[in-house]
């Protein structure tokens, strides 16, 4: 199963809830288990079920790729052991102010693109933790690079207002194509009801088919 629809906790926001690289995924603790299981089919992972600082939020806070994660600052000792536990990766520990990590930082194993708004000491660790070069770059004028766009390393799907300059850059950091689209009947914020490896992907239950067709040609699903 190369892409299925899904909802959590009554949701079609998985990506906000939830995050996926070629390594690992990791989904709320509450999360019921048939879910779970049907992540695991689809993705082709190991699944980490546990909250960060308490939250549900992972895709909102969480990000990484096949070298590393990066937490913020916030994460609990026993939710970073949780992970630890799971999976032999980079983990590490961002100390900034700026806790949604998720919604700021697109990164596969190719690449990352940040928000311009990261110190350069928070960009080296980066870079460290996901042994890729990191730079600094803007979606459709906005700092939020990660939940306006999903990247894997076969494709990137962004906000459909992304300028050329700018997918040009993401396009030669990330090094795959990038091209714009929706997510759960027309939502821009395409990491909103999105997650998605090279190997398959998970979208909102909302999704439509012309938005499933452009997610799977863009990410080179078939």
């Amino acid at each position: 199963m190369a892409i299925m629809a899904a909802d959590i906790f009554g949701s079609p926001n998985i990506g906000v809830y939830c995050l996926c690289s070629d390594a690992l995924a990791i989904v709320p603790a509450e999360t019921p288990e048939k879910w779970i299981r049907r992540f695991q089919e689809c993705l082709g992972v190991d699944l980490c079920a546990t909250n960060i600082g308490g939250s549900r939020l992972i895709g909102a806070l969480v990000t990484g790729n096949s070298t590393g994660i990066v937490l913020p600052y916030l994460a609990r000792g026993y939710e970073v052991e949780r992970i630890k536990s799971m999976v032999d990766l980079n983990i590490a520990i961002v100390e900034d102010r700026k806790t949604a990590l998720g919604n700021t930082i697109l990164v596969n194993d190719n690449g990352a693109v940040v928000d311009p708004r990261f110190s350069e000491k928070v960009v080296r660790k980066l870079s460290n933790t996901f042994g890729v070069e990191v730079v600094k770059a803007e979606i459709a004028g906005m700092p939020y690079v990660g939940s306006f766009a999903v990247a894997t390393n076969k494709g990137a799907l962004t906000h459909p207002s992304v300028k050329l300059e700018e997918k040009e850059v993401v396009e030669e950091v990330l090094k795959v194509r990038m091209d714009s689209g929706t997510v759960n009947s027309g939502v821009p914020y395409v990491k909103a009801g999105l997650i998605a490896n090279s190997q398959g992907a998970v979208v909102g239950f909302s999704t439509t088919g012309p938005e499933l067709m452009a997610i799977t040609n863009t990410l080179d699903l078939q």
